[in-house]
């Protein structure tokens, strides 16, 4: 995936200036692909000399340089034809399992305080994630196809936390009752 396409996504969804769109990528695209404010109009500038997208200065603009972006139509076959690619699985790339493994051989390493860091961590995620269901998806309401697929996607990132909480919780009780860290330990 490029950012590309996920400016693409987010412009369809509503057509923006670039701080609107940096602003809108940071409380939603941003959960699952990050970008800087400063990547993102650099993008917005290369897409338009593609054709992808066009801009426009709003008539609230002033004397700003603010401009409008909207996805063309040659921004919409590159999306199409982009999402209609197979999409490999993630990468898991976790500094932090490595950190771990490092724990599991060396005897003066003690994880718990950065367990206990990531757990508070993800319990205010998944915090955030169902204070965002709970305003966006309320049970009981009928929701458009387009918010159905939304809060799906917003599912998957509270299932993650959740599994992130149950395993941190778990890995926090294993090192509990192994040997204290400075103690000889079993190598396999």
């Amino acid at each position: 995936m490029s950012l590309a396409h996920a400016v693409l996504t987010s412009l369809l969804e509503k057509p923006s200036s670039g701080y609107e769109l940096a602003r809108r990528f940071d409380r939603s695209i941003g959960y699952f692909w990050r970008a800087t404010h400063q990547q993102i109009y650099r993008e917005l500038a290369r897409m338009e000399a593609s054709g992808w997208l066009a801009s426009s200065v709003p008539a609230d603009a002033g004397r700003t340089r603010k401009r409008e972006y909207c996805v063309l139509a040659a921004g919409r076959r590159e999306l199409a034809q982009w999402a209609a690619q197979p999409a490999a699985l993630p990468d898991l790339r976790d500094e932090f399992m490595v950190k771990l493994r490092a724990d599991a051989v060396l005897a003066e390493v003690d994880l718990r305080p950065e367990l206990q860091r990531h757990l508070a961590l993800h319990r205010e995620k998944l915090a955030q994630y169902q204070a965002i269901e709970a305003r966006d998806f309320p049970t009981g309401r009928t929701l458009s196809r387009h918010a159905q697929i939304q809060h799906m996607i917003l599912k998957k990132g509270i299932l993650y936390e959740q599994g992130s909480l149950a395993w941190t919780q778990d890995m926090l009780e294993l090192l509990a009752r192994l040997a204290p860290p400075g103690t000889e330990r079993e190598h396999q």
